[in-house]
């Protein structure tokens, strides 16, 4: 690894405009960052996939990769990528930062605590959870209805037994007994506004708008009422500034911000991507699991918000998860039956991207056991949609194994730009809203309304947040709210449970299915597996 000093000075960065933790991580200051309005310099490549396998199909593996590749063939590019939380590196995936030859550095620091910026997120929460019971407690002049509170508490784990608690028992001197629960960090309201703030005026504006309850009159209740701005304001301060890295092979890294595609929107800081876009001519970010969650959640709601707009579309493919999409197996050889019926999942997903006017180049993502049969039938199919592909081997080889990706991903650019398009107008009702991401990007035939979710919708309107957009909470796994329901389903229903104010964020959050906000460990978590040697190392992240 460089000194981070050297790795800013890559940018033109100078060390006084940056806030140093240790010799290779650092934040950038205020006064380093782009103003408000400034035009950016650089272009930037989204990174998306399609959905898939539990175990991930290595997005951000092929993000550093295409970076790591820019730099080899003389490209001036940076990364903007989110930070990992807590709970998957202890969950299931072991660590959020890449892999093999495409890494950001160091590694084990990034997942473990970093620079403190989710910890932040988290105390900045719950310290507004903690004034609202007090609040309640001492029965303040906003007469909070202790049963119209809706604020939950977050914590950067996951653990299922908090999803539903009672609090406030032991009698009157510890508060009002009342059901509440926590959700994971990542999905925090916080976190969401965090990342889409364009500076600190405009984080407070938005932390003052956070919307916790109703009174008994049935009045909103909101964070500026409670007088809980401030104070969450000043523990997000250093939260607020970007943190900048490394790849393995040196590549400039903005990692900032952390929301979950599934159950939050699913882009790093629009304050990052833009530092990023500054300093360098060609930004690679990403977008949160398959290109139906983060990536329409980064046209729709990231894109809308800040003005930044890309300049090509990159979509992940792997035949492990072409496999599971055609009904195979993932840990075991497949047929080419398999994937040449999953290619229908691929496909679907193009069309997505092809909504937002782009033609994706697609970076057939090579993992070791693949064959050559699997990976021509995929390309060939690619080309046969008329798109530009690229086998990726940056795993094992480094940027060298992402240079032909790098050269598509210039070609893409060089065509006539895209006009910018979101899905739906702001003034749809929330219920077209919706719809119109059920049917373009999952395909769904309908969206099935639950009782409670349609008393939202009526709260929703009545109080005037109806021009928000949508941000839709669902599973990873599947194009529909159903997990099992792999491959390219048809003529299913969308089914919306609730629907949550999220005024602060500024999207109304769409909760289907299943769907939870605070995950659950595996039947085998990584935790299992990561250790502190003797000598003072991290092992097993």
């Amino acid at each position: 690894m460089q000194p981070i000093v050297n790795i800013a000075a890559m940018l033109g960065l100078q060390p006084d405009k940056l806030m140093l933790f240790g010799e290779h991580m650092a934040k950038l200051r205020l006064s380093a960052l782009p103003q408000k309005n400034a035009l950016p310099k650089g272009k930037i490549i989204l990174v998306s996939a399609i959905n898939p396998t539990r175990t991930g199909e290595g997005k951000t593996t092929v993000s550093i990769g295409l970076a790591q590749g820019f730099a080899r063939i003389g490209q001036q590019v940076a990364l903007a990528l989110r930070e990992p939380s807590l709970g998957p590196v202890f969950g299931i995936k072991g660590g959020g930062t890449g892999g093999g030859s495409c890494q950001l550095e160091p590694s084990t620091r990034i997942n473990m605590h970093f620079t403190g910026d989710l910890h932040a997120v988290g105390a900045a929460h719950n310290l507004l959870a903690a004034l609202l019971d007090n609040a309640v407690h001492f029965r303040s002049g906003l007469d909070l209805e202790h049963r119209q509170v809706f604020w939950r508490r977050v914590l950067d784990m996951n653990d299922r037994s908090l999803r539903q608690a009672v609090i406030g028992l032991g009698g009157r001197l510890n508060g009002v007994p009342r059901e509440t629960g926590f959700d994971i960090t990542a999905a925090s309201e916080v976190m969401a506004i965090l990342c889409l703030a364009e500076d600190f005026a405009d984080l407070k504006a938005r932390l003052g708008r956070i919307l916790v309850g109703f009174d008994r009159s049935g009045n909103p209740v909101t964070a500026q009422s409670l007088q809980a701005t401030g104070a969450m304001a000043a523990l997000l301060h250093d939260a607020m500034l970007p943190n900048l890295v490394q790849t393995t092979e040196g590549v400039p890294a903005f990692v900032h911000g952390g929301p979950f595609g599934n159950i939050a929107h699913g882009c790093n800081s629009v304050i990052a991507t833009k530092a990023a876009a500054a300093c360098a001519d060609w930004v690679v970010t990403e977008a949160g699991f398959g290109f139906d969650l983060g990536a329409e959640k980064f046209f729709d709601l990231k894109c809308r918000s800040s003005g930044v707009w890309p300049s090509a579309v990159v979509l992940v493919v792997t035949a492990r998860a072409l496999r599971v999409h055609g009904g195979g197996d993932p840990s075991r050889p497949s047929s080419i039956e398999e994937i040449e019926r999953g290619l229908a999942h691929l496909e679907h997903h193009v069309q997505s991207v092809r909504a937002f006017g782009f033609e994706p180049v697609i970076a057939i993502n090579r993992f070791i056991g693949d064959t050559e049969n699997e990976l021509s039938i995929i390309e060939q199919y690619c080309v046969k949609l008329g798109l530009s592909t690229a086998l990726f081997t940056g795993f094992t080889d480094g940027g060298s194994g992402a240079e032909t990706l790098a050269h598509a991903v210039i070609t893409a650019t060089n065509r006539p730009q895209p006009p910018v398009r979101y899905l739906y107008d702001l003034n749809a009702s929330p219920e077209d809203k919706i719809a119109a991401v059920a049917s373009t990007i999952y395909g769904a035939s309908e969206v099935e309304f639950s009782r409670t979710a349609k008393k939202d919708l009526e709260r929703i309107c009545a109080l005037g947040f109806d021009r928000l957009p949508v941000c839709i909470a669902k599973t990873h796994l599947s194009l529909s709210s159903d997990p099992a329901k792999i491959g390219h389903p048809e003529a299913f229903p969308l089914p919306v449970e609730s629907v949550r104010i999220a005024a602060g964020a500024g999207y109304l959050l769409v909760m289907t299915g299943d769907i939870v906000t605070m995950p659950g460990l595996p039947r085998d978590p990584a935790a299992h597996r990561i250790d502190l040697s003797n000598d003072g190392n991290i092992v097993g992240v």
